[in-house]
């Protein structure tokens, strides 16, 4: 799981519209989280800028992807 290491407050309908764009499916929404298929993972995306990937394990690789997502947001 990465961290935004600044304070956010996503709003999580307008991060699934984002989302949904990006032609990733979405498994799970609602005003907690969203968890959607994105480069062969499963991503959860949290409100306060939290993104954990499903099946990495690669920290650096994670804040990576994590900081792509969250400045496309």
């Amino acid at each position: 799981m990465a961290i935004s290491a600044d304070p956010m407050d996503i709003d999580m309908t307008e991060a699934a519209k984002k989302v949904e764009s990006w032609g990733c499916p979405i498994s799970q929404r609602d005003e907690m989280l969203l968890v959607f298929q994105w480069n062969g993972m499963e991503t959860t995306l949290y409100p306060q800028g939290k993104v954990m990937f499903f099946p990495l394990k690669d920290k650096p690789l994670c804040i990576k992807y994590a900081t792509e997502i969250l400045e496309s947001l």
